[in-house]
């Protein structure tokens, strides 16, 4: 599904995936595994592609339904993986992640071996301020210690990951269960709304466009003051 020139939404994966269309194309997450077939049907049916001209991989962010096929897709395409180093080691396995808080953790460990994904390795370390197909890289952490956001400044489109999605008409931030510094998140969340953006996609949810910067200040705004 096609949001703005250049930019597709593949729907019907649990975690959000764009692509991004230009001479070479570029994912930006890779949802659940399992969904490795869906993302390359798309590819080649969609866009009349070949899935060799998949170059790069970005992730948002570690947890399992945004990494989920990046280790099949990179097998399968040939594509650098790119993230950002607070969340590379847990993605190739290095270093274990924080399990959500609460009752949700202790049912997290309990189906950890169902909903695990591949570890990988990460081609390409992004940190803040780095460009890469045409984004500026955004260090949002909080949400995990490595969550960005990639703004395109031509398309005027801003990702979000998790830090930020809009769903049922409203702008939401990640839930404080799944979130490992929370005054982090909040504190990126403020960093987020001072950029110029007008469509926002974030990991989950629905496209929200058009005025989508306003959207988020207005939401930040009216957000309780700890």
């Amino acid at each position: 599904m096609k949001i703005v020139e250049g930019i597709h939404w593949i729907t019907g994966v649990t975690g959000n995936c764009f692509l991004i269309v230009d001479s070479e194309l570029t994912l930006i997450d890779t949802g659940l595994p399992r969904n490795t077939r869906k993302i390359v049907e798309y590819i080649s049916g969609e866009l009349h592609r070949q899935p060799s001209e998949l170059k790069t991989i970005i992730l948002t962010h570690s947890h399992y339904d945004h990494v989920g096929c990046a280790c099949e897709l990179k097998d399968r395409t040939g594509a650098l993986l790119a993230a950002h180093p607070g969340d590379a080691g847990f993605i190739d396995g290095t270093k274990s992640p924080p399990r959500p808080k609460g009752g949700v953790g202790i049912l997290f460990k309990l189906l950890s071996p169902l909903i695990r994904a591949k570890k990988v390795k990460i081609d390409l370390m992004l940190n803040d301020g780095d460009k890469i197909a045409g984004m500026t890289v955004v260090h949002v952490p909080g949400h995990t210690p490595g969550s960005i956001a990639l703004l395109d400044p031509v398309r005027k489109v801003l990702f979000t990951g998790d830090a930020l999605t809009f769903r049922d008409g409203k702008v939401t931030a990640s839930p404080e269960r799944f979130t490992t510094d929370p005054e982090l998140a909040r504190q990126s969340v403020a960093k987020m709304k001072t950029l110029d953006f007008d469509t926002m996609l974030g990991g989950h949810g629905e496209p929200l466009t058009p005025n989508a910067a306003a959207r988020v200040r207005e939401f930040d705004e009216a957000r309780p003051r700890q």
